[in-house]
Order: structure tokens, then C-alpha cells, then sequence
């Protein structure tokens, strides 16, 4: 998809893989015949320059053919840069400007409270997006009013598009951050499938407190070339680098 397109965010994207996987395949209470559904689970990818991914996830899902993953970025193509709610079945909000997505993903939680709904609510957010003031406003608002049907992921990768987080502006300690804040916090392989999933469950039980989940991840996971390289964050790989990396994807 990013090949074709010449353009677009892959590292964040391989980062998040195993992340959205789990979501979309065996976490959501989810139906693609119905993405209006409104008792459906919600997904906000946060840090929405990932767009791939969710894309993926979506195509994979059924919500759309997967032929069409091929316009990704094409002008008139609903697959933008970054989602739009407007243009593609299940996509639950218009993200990209960071920070925002998970003032959007509390707002949800807490209408589901209002409205005495059982839906849950999952966020994704990017380590150097929680540098965003904003981020940290919604974590206390979820904190305050005690959102349990909200999850938050961190994609903590160490990466942003300048380069290291601990460089361009530290949010660390982040486990102790969103503690402070009042979640309820767990630390994970976020590319261990049975950590993710243990970690899911453990959020569904937790009463009284959103959870936020640290998922330790590789920028570029499963492509030799592109692991740990912030470089990769906003390049597509190339004609020769495609088959590199699908051959190595495909070997894992």
C-alpha cells in the first residue's frame, strides 16, 4: 500500500500492527455489515498518520474491499493520509492533528456512560503524541469521571519523526505519568499477542478507572532495515524495499 503510494507513514504503522490486530480480530464487538451499529465497540487511532494500518485492519475485516487499498493517498480516494470518518466505513473519528483523537475517544466513553451503553472504547495514541498538552487534559478528564470503558494504548516505540523522544521532548516517565493521572496502568510487549490480549482482559475487569496499556514496541517491526530507525516514520519503502520487506514480513 505505501509502496504504491509513494508516500505515507510506515514505521508507526509495523509499530501498531500487532496492536490493531488484536483489536480488530479479537477484541471489538464489531460488525462491518453494520459500522453505524450503535452498540458497537469504538477504535480512534489517535495518532492518525498510521492511517495504514487501520486501513489494513478495515480491508482485512471486510468493511471494504481490499483492491481498493491500492488508492491509498490518491486524490478522490477515500483512504487520505489520514482517516476520514466522512469517506470510510468504520472509521470512528477524522484524526491527525495529535493529541486529539483521545479528547475524541473520552468523549465517546463518556457518552456511552450517559446513555447507559455497554460499548467499550479503545484509543491508540503515539509516545511522542503524548508530548501534546492536550493528551494529558483528556487522560484527567477520563481519570475524573471515572471512564472504565475506556482503553488507552501507548505506542511506545521511542521514535518521532525528529528522532529519539528522549531528545526532541521527553514525556517520560510514562508509566508513572498516566498513574499520576489516575489510570489504571499496565506495562507490555506490544508484540506479544497473549501480553496484548492479557492486558485487554485485564482492562475489562478494572472497575472505576480508565486503563492505559504500555505497549513496548519496534518503529518498523518485522522489516530488518526499518527497526529502531526513526527515518522510517514518514517514508515509503521503495519498489526493491517492498519485496525486502514483504519477504521478511511473510517469514516472520
Amino acid at each position: 500500500m505505501l509502496g504504491q503510494a509513494g508516500s505515507g507513514h510506515t514505521g508507526g504503522s509495523l509499530s501498531a500492527a500487532d496492536i490493531v490486530a488484536c483489536l480488530y480480530f479479537a477484541e471489538m464487538n464489531i460488525d462491518p455489515k453494520r459500522p453505524d451499529w450503535e452498540d458497537r465497540d469504538r477504535f480512534i487511532l489517535s495518532k492518525g498518520h498510521a492511517a495504514p494500518v487501520l486501513y489494513a485492519a478495515l480491508a482485512e475485516k471486510g468493511y471494504f474491499p481490499r483492491e481498493q487499498l491500492m488508492t491509498l493517498r490518491r486524490l478522490g480516494s477515500p483512504l487520505q493520509g489520514h482517516p476520514d470518518m466522512r469517506k470510510l466505513p468504520g472509521v470512528e473519528a477524522s484524526t491527525g492533528s495529535l493529541g486529539q483523537g483521545i479528547s475524541w475517544a473520552v468523549g465517546m466513553a463518556l457518552g456511552g456512560r450517559m446513555d447507559n451503553k455497554a460499548y467499550r472504547v479503545y484509543a491508540l495514541l503515539g509516545d511522542g503524541e503524548i508530548e501534546e498538552g492536550m493528551v494529558w487534559e483528556a487522560v484527567m478528564a477520563a481519570a475524573h469521571y471515572r471512564l472504565d470503558n475506556l482503553a488507552i494504548f501507548v505506542d511506545n516505540n521511542g521514535l518521532q519523526i525528529d528522532g529519539r523522544i528522549d531528545d526532541v521532548l521527553s514525556p517520560r516517565p510514562v508509566t508513572d505519568k498516566f498513574k499520576a493521572f489516575g489510570c489504571e496502568v499496565v506495562e507490555i510487549d506490544g508484540h506479544n499477542l497473549n501480553e496484548i490480549m492479557q492486558a485487554l482482559d485485564h482492562a475489562r475487569n478494572t472497575k472505576g478507572k480508565p486503563t492505559a496499556i504500555i505497549a513496548r514496541t519496534i518503529k518498523g517491526k518485522g522489516c530488518s532495515f526499518m527497526e529502531n530507525k526513526a527515518e522510517w516514520h514518514g517514508t515509503a519503502p521503495k519498489a526493491d524495499e517492498v519485496k525486502r520487506a514483504l519477504a521478511e514480513i511473510n517469514n516472520f
